[in-house]
């Protein structure tokens, strides 16, 4: 049981580890809103590994089902990304004095849920854990209740993960002047404007989406 619990881990870990616009969130959130809104968006982001874990491992046909509405799934977490992406730009145009009163009030059960509905639709979440399918089964057919610590693991090494970037993000924020704050604003939300255009872009022009 163990055996199969570290197994979990290091895949949670191995699947949250590349920081792509969940994490660049994550890194922005923590810096410009705190330890609580940073924790709360690595938890929904490792709820929804956890979610990917389960159907997995007590033999739900992930491939075939999030195979088939992956570019669905997509355009809906690019639409998600730009609609971040522009609010995090709009904070940058906004003045420093209104965006230190507003960040406060998005609650932390938003940061959470929007984060856990980003991470569902991310094509690299999707297509990591179809690869992993073959070796999540066997693991979770090996002893009983073994997908139960299967599934823990993952959401374990996707947590500690989060836990990582939002300290080390915490660590930068000491280190940072109200200038590079701002700019941290224009960076961050250009580049998930961008990231969240170029994915729902794609199934749309090339008509996966309407199949």
């Amino acid at each position: 049981m163990l055996e199969v619990f570290v197994k979990g881990l290091g895949i949670g870990l191995a699947i949250a580890a590349p920081v792509g616009p969940i994490g660049l969130l994550c890194i922005r959130r923590s810096i410009m809103q705190g330890r609580g809104a940073g924790l709360a968006t690595g938890l929904g982001a490792a709820a929804a590994d956890g979610t990917y874990g389960l159907l997995v491992a007590v033999g739900f046909s992930a491939t075939g089902v999030l195979l088939l509405y992956a570019p669905q799934m997509q355009v809906f977490g690019g639409l998600l990304i730009l609609w971040l992406g522009l609010m995090t730009l709009k904070g940058f145009f906004a003045r420093r004095q209104a965006r230190a009163a507003e960040a406060p009030a998005r609650g932390l059960m938003g940061a959470f849920g929007a984060t856990y509905l980003l991470t569902l639709s991310n094509p690299a979440t999707i297509l990591a854990f179809t690869g992993m399918i073959a070796a999540l089964g066997g693991a979770a057919a090996s002893q009983a209740h073994a997908a139960y610590a299967l599934v823990a693991g993952v959401f374990f090494g996707s947590a500690l993960w989060w836990l990582i970037l939002v300290h080390l993000a915490l660590w930068a924020r000491t280190r940072m002047n109200d200038g590079a704050l701002r700019w941290l604003d224009l960076i961050a939300g250009a580049v998930l404007a961008i990231w969240g255009l170029s994915l729902t872009v794609g199934p749309v022009l090339d008509g996966t989406v309407w199949g």
